[in-house]
């Protein structure tokens, strides 16, 4: 497969038509239409089912799609390390994390390095620690931040200071915001809105002491707003993390857990990882604030 007709195949996916991605590509229609006849012949698979207005994408389309971008992303990031200047510090920094206060730390370690090195960017992905893991075993993040229990025999880490604290998320107006922690025995019978990586984030089942199939669960979430915004409208109790969402002066509060259950914090990279520059600089930095805080 050459890197000119995965373009070309993308680009049909994401116009979802033939003479719109023709057009968009500068491509006569039936030169296109050619290219991607000759990829399917190639990989022995239909891609695509071609509508009288759109076309969509099979199961092995979809999943050339996703593909096909990864790797035209890790060839342009390639490329743009190899082309930057040695005389000056340059390029992307490419963190995966979820959703955490201690990005923060990342956020301080990141205005530092640009107050010296403005021509270096940082792009941070949010997502779940398994699509992390994924696309730092394939090269498309620097560095991953994760919590609780992490494989370290399988990535170089650094262990941060800061720890996330489990909690509630609750109205003012509940019953349990009268108490200043939460015990299991409070959540057993009350609608609960769950983490769809509850089960990954460091042992809530446990500190329940009760199975996923014994819980009143009413929702699940990925991010942490849209969970605020169905606590807000009377769903039922959310489990977070504290300090994602700013309760000050609304009808939201925050409860911790009782017994306390935290979270440790990693930043990972993979152990044969060959750092940019600019990533080398980061992890230098961020180790060096990290000695000053001790």
């Amino acid at each position: 497969m050459e890197l000119r007709v995965l373009q070309y195949f993308l680009a049909v996916a994401r116009e979802q038509s033939i003479s719109a991605a023709a057009q968009s590509l500068h491509l006569t229609q039936p030169t296109l239409s050619r290219q991607i006849k000759e990829l399917e012949e190639t990989l022995g698979k239909q891609l695509m089912i071609r509508g009288n207005r759109t076309i969509t994408l099979t199961e092995e389309g979809q999943h050339l799609r996703k593909r096909a971008q990864e790797i035209l992303d890790l060839v342009g990031r390639t490329e743009k390390e190899i082309m930057q200047s040695s005389e000056t510090v340059s390029g992307d920094i490419y963190i995966g994390t979820g959703e955490t206060d201690g990005v923060r730390q990342i956020a301080r370690v990141a205005c530092f390095l640009q107050e010296q090195y403005p021509a270096v960017q940082f792009h941070i992905v949010s997502d779940d620690a398994a699509d992390v893991c994924e696309q730092l075993d394939k090269g498309l993040l620097d560095f991953g931040m994760l919590l609780g229990d992490i494989d370290k025999t399988k990535y170089h880490y650094l262990e941060l200071p800061m720890r996330d604290t489990w909690g509630v998320l609750m109205r003012r107006d509940s019953p349990l915001a009268q108490k200043a922690a939460v015990t299991p025995e409070d959540l057993w019978d009350q609608p609960l809105i769950l983490s769809r990586q509850m089960d990954n984030k460091g042992g809530l089942h446990r500190w329940l002491r009760r199975e996923a199939s014994e819980l009143h669960t009413v929702a699940t979430y990925n991010l942490i707003f849209n969970a605020s915004l169905m606590v807000d409208e009377g769903m039922g109790y959310a489990f977070a993390l504290d300090k994602l969402i700013n309760t000050t002066g609304s009808s939201l509060c925050f409860r911790p857990l009782e017994p306390r259950l935290e979270l440790g914090m990693y930043l990972v990279w993979k152990k044969s990882q060959l750092f940019s520059k600019p990533a080398e600089l980061f992890l230098q930095q961020l180790q060096q604030q990290m000695h000053l805080t001790e």
